[in-house]
Parts: structure tokens; sequence; C-alpha cells
């Protein structure tokens, strides 16, 4: 049987294009079936045994999904890795790529270990979203970082209650609240002043967004744990927003419940890398001082 890989990348970016038209036959040459996401297919210099495909089932039966960008570029491919249960694999051509597994110097050992299969694969906890409104479900979705309520109008605070395990814990007068899995710890709960969890934690994180309300402190709750965030029917619309990629209107008094999703993300591991040390990286973090290196 033909092994297969789709190949997602940041087609704004020529640095991105060249990179994926290399793996692209690097992986061609290692006899797999490499498929392109059809949109990307006119940016790139690909070879004619490049398989153009489209929609959500773009990655079914595939062995793996690489995402060469950003963490623009991963969640893009999260999409369509997640249905297919497909590992996926980042190599960052970006800033930051907190979600890569790899970084631009490392693309030829990354490839290598796709075509030896020896690379591991975790399994990313990620959230279930449904909005209702008025007896019916207006939006469902899901999210690997997080699932937002936030103002719908810059001028106006938004009002909006909390409910935890269907007990009420808080009413705030805030720009919003953020929902979030510990993969997106350091994503928009980290700016929102959330602390830092482990991804390997299973928890489920609540961050309120500039909130006027004496307890207004960064909740981790159980992963088992259900929030259920309801827009007061007397302030103004809201927005909810997953992963920051799709969105939708919520009227006054519409209901967000978000839980642990039924779906993991299966993100590739290549050589064990502490997350301290990925912290330190991506945070220029200052372990060096007067005292001198303690490692």
């Amino acid at each position: 049987m033909m092994r297969s890989a789709l190949l997602v990348t940041h087609t704004g970016r020529r640095q991105s294009t060249q990179h994926a038209t290399a793996v692209a036959r690097d992986l061609l040459a290692a006899g797999f079936e490499v498929r392109v996401v059809a949109e990307e297919v006119a940016d790139l210099d690909l070879p004619a045994e490049v398989t153009s495909v489209s929609g959500p089932e773009a990655a079914e039966g595939v062995e793996i999904v690489l995402a060469l960008g950003g963490d623009g570029t991963f969640l893009r491919a999260a999409e369509l890795a997640r249905p297919a249960k497909a590992p996926l694999l980042g190599i960052n051509l970006g800033k930051v790529g907190f979600l890569a597994a790899a970084e631009v110097s490392d693309i030829d050992a990354a490839v290598k270990e796709v075509v030896d299969g020896t690379y591991k694969v975790d399994e990313r906890l990620t959230l279930d979203v449904r909005a209702e409104y008025g007896g019916r479900v207006i939006a469902e979705s899901w999210a690997l970082n997080e699932v937002s309520v936030e103002k719908g109008q810059r001028a106006q605070m938004l009002e909006l209650l909390v409910d935890v395990d269907g007990r009420p814990l808080a009413r705030y007068g805030c720009d919003g609240v953020v929902c979030a899995t510990p993969t997106g710890s350091t994503a928009y709960a980290f700016s929102a002043g959330g602390p830092v969890v482990w991804p390997e934690v299973e928890a489920l994180l609540l961050v309120p967004i500039s909130a006027h309300a004496l307890f207004s402190k960064p909740l981790v709750t159980a992963p088992t744990s259900s929030f259920v965030v309801t827009v007061d029917p007397y302030t103004s619309f809201a927005v909810l927003c997953c992963d920051g990629r799709r969105t939708w209107d919520l009227p006054p008094g519409a209901r967000v419940t978000v839980e642990r999703g039924q779906l993991p993300v299966r993100l590739v591991r290549l050589a064990p890398r502490p997350f301290t040390d990925v912290l330190v990286a991506k945070f220029a973090l200052p372990v060096e001082g007067w005292r001198g290196n303690r490692r």
C-alpha cells in the first residue's frame, strides 16, 4: 500500500513555497503519494505526480499531514488532520511557531523521520463548542487552542454570566472570556493573563478579559468540566471565535457551552524536547544571569 502525506503551507511567503516544494519532491522520491490543497497548487512549483485535493476530507487516509508555516498555517492544517485522525507535523517557517515540532533548520531531519517512520505521536485535548439562542443551535465548532466570547462593539462593555459544571460562578462586566486548552495556554489565554499549563496536563482554562470584577482570576478546572457562558439579555451583542479562525455573532441572550472535545488532535513529536526548553526558546527567557548558568 502506498504511503501518503498531505502538505499545507503559507503560499503568501516565498520562503514557505520554496520549502514546501522541496519537501514534496523529497517525499515523492521516497515513494509517497503527496497531496496538496487545491488553492495552494498554483503558487507551488510542483511535479505532475502531486495530487490536488480540496474539502474537509482532504486528509482522509493519509499517513501524515505536514504544515509548513506559522501557527496560523498549523491551525488550518489541524482542521483537515483532526477529522481524518491523521498525525500533524508542524515545521515553523513563521515567527514564534509554538505549535511546531521542528524549525526551518530541521526540515531535512524532519522529513527523514517521516520517511523512516520513527516519529512519535501525542494526543492533544481539544474543545467542543455549541451556541444556542431561542431554543435553537446557531453555531457548533471545535478548537485546539481556545474558544472566546468577546464584545462585538468596541465602545460597550459586555455582560456575561459564567457557569461551571452546571453551577453559576460569576457575572462579569468585561471585554470577554477565553476558554482554553493546555495547548492554547500559551496563546490568547496567556495574553489575557492566564497561566502556562504544560501540554501533558489534562485540564480546561477559563480566563476573563479585562473584567471589572473583584473576582476575575483565571481558573484551571478538571478536563471533565463544562463551561456555559451566557450573554446577558440586556447587554450588546457578542462574537464567538474558535482558534481565531471561525467566528459567529451572538445576540444578547445567547448561551455558549464549552467542554472537552470528543476528538483530539494528534501531534507529531520528533526528538524528545522538554516543554521547559520550548518556553525558554520561544519566549527568549533569560536563563543566564549574574548567578551564572545553574543547569
